[in-house]
């Protein structure tokens, strides 16, 4: 059996998880590379791997600064990672496809339809297309806003490379940046333009392609949305507000800060403050905004709005013992379980990987390390400051949490899972729960 054979017979998970890995590696060599490093850099290859991870896992987490460290053609190289990651590199793949001119197989198809989390591989074609005019219609209009700001600040050239990278680390929720000093968007708190231009592409990239789709289809009439897609709008909005209040609550800053705390939190990393002199409350409400994360489909990670959803209308379920419903539609029957599995999952490999580095590094706090972990499941890329000194045992932990959290913890379990059927069924016993 020839090599392409056996990746051919593969399941899609396995392709994806390998794609997304193969693109990883190679962004970590040419990371490494003397025209993407400044004059007088050396980067050890745990943290090129750490960089490339991150980015392709649009997480935004850093090891080293990605101004200081990297060239412009290496700042390229970053933003090229990003922009694979956050489009998926199944869709990325066969998007090079389509333009040259080739036909999309049925396996390829199947393949495209699971990593956008589409229905069917019908219409995965037009579907693709539009998936990147509105891509890069959003990160122009991006950029250009963004660079209304920037021109103020840098000359000409590195105004139009930061405004690029900006746009595209926005909308892909990647968080990353190319501003110098690993402060991040600090500088520019008080700056109203580019905080609500950022807030708007990390919202846009956050709801997902899909909806995105389907309110440009239906011209913003909310009678005739889906429930997929008012399900989204509504809980996002829920999620923003409350986590505002929660903030606002919290911590003594203005508004707007905590706004943008509320937004940035749901995946995408960015910061304009120092985080880690918030309180640990603040520090919670933020990482339960983390686990949730963004909707299936986009750009962003955590265990997604959907499965957030599906879980409170489950408890719903069975503390009213009604059925569960919203939107005048039902909520599918396998939606709870499967809920409730990911969650499950999700949380197991938090805690686990929280629990290792505190063994590994007992000078750590507690608060520190699970919200660095929370943040590099659910692909957000925030920290208290912890990433850069992680050692390398903590920074290769931290890497397998961000493929989790960008794959999914039910995508990586079944990996190596394949239902053959149970051929034996015993009769029920008694358990008694709660």
């Amino acid at each position: 059996m020839t090599v392409f054979a056996f990746i051919r017979k593969q399941p899609p998970v396995r392709l994806i998880a390998f794609g997304f890995l193969s693109v990883i590696l190679l962004g970590s060599v040419l990371l490494m590379l003397p025209f993407s490093l400044r004059d007088g850099v050396q980067l050890s290859y745990i943290d090129s791997l750490y960089t490339s991870t991150s980015a392709v896992c649009v997480t935004g987490l850093l090891a080293v600064d990605s101004y200081e460290t990297f060239t412009p053609v290496g700042q390229t190289i970053l933003c090229l990672l990003i922009q694979i990651g956050g489009l998926g590199v199944t869709a990325v793949g066969a998007g090079v496809i389509l333009l040259i001119g080739k036909k999309m197989d049925l396996k390829s198809r199947n393949l495209v339809s699971e990593a956008m989390s589409l229905e069917s591989g019908r219409g995965v074609v037009r579907f693709l297309r539009d998936v990147f005019l509105t891509t890069l219609v959003i990160e122009l209009v991006g950029a250009i806003l963004s660079f209304l700001v920037f021109i103020q600040d840098f000359p000409l050239p590195r105004a139009i490379g930061t405004s690029l990278f900006h746009s595209v680390a926005s909308f892909n929720n990647a968080g990353f940046d190319i501003l110098g000093g690993m402060t991040s968007l600090i500088p520019y708190r008080s700056n109203v333009l580019l905080n609500l231009v950022t807030v708007a592409m990390i919202l846009l990239g956050g709801i997902g392609f899909l909806v995105i789709k389907e309110l440009l289809a239906k011209k913003f009439r909310w009678k005739k949305l889906s429930m997929h897609t008012k399900v989204m709008l509504s809980m996002t909005a829920i999620l923003l507000t409350v986590g505002t209040l929660l903030i606002l609550l919290t911590e003594r800053i203005h508004p707007l800060g905590a706004f943008f705390a509320s937004v940035t939190t749901r995946t995408a990393g960015f910061s304009t403050y120092n985080y880690g002199s918030f309180s640990n409350a603040g520090l919670l409400v933020m990482m339960a905004l983390m686990f949730i994360g963004a909707a299936p489909g986009s750009t962003g990670g955590g265990v997604k709005v959907g499965t957030f959803f599906a879980l409170l209308q489950g408890l719903k379920s069975a503390a009213t013992n009604k059925s569960e419903k919203a939107f005048h539609y039902s909520v599918p029957k396998d939606a709870f379980r499967k809920a409730a599995v990911v969650t499950v999952l999700g949380l197991t490999v938090i805690f686990a990987s929280s629990f290792a580095i505190m063994v590994l590094e007992p000078e750590l706090a507690m608060r520190d390390v699970l919200f660095e972990m929370f943040s590099a499941f659910g692909t957000v890329g925030l920290s208290t400051g912890i990433s850069p000194g992680l050692s390398i045992p903590s920074k290769l932990i931290s890497i397998l949490m961000m493929f989790i959290g960008r794959l999914g913890p039910l995508t990586i379990a079944s990996l190596w899972y394949f239902s053959r059927g149970e051929r034996v069924r015993y009769p029920d016993g008694n358990l008694t729960v709660g």
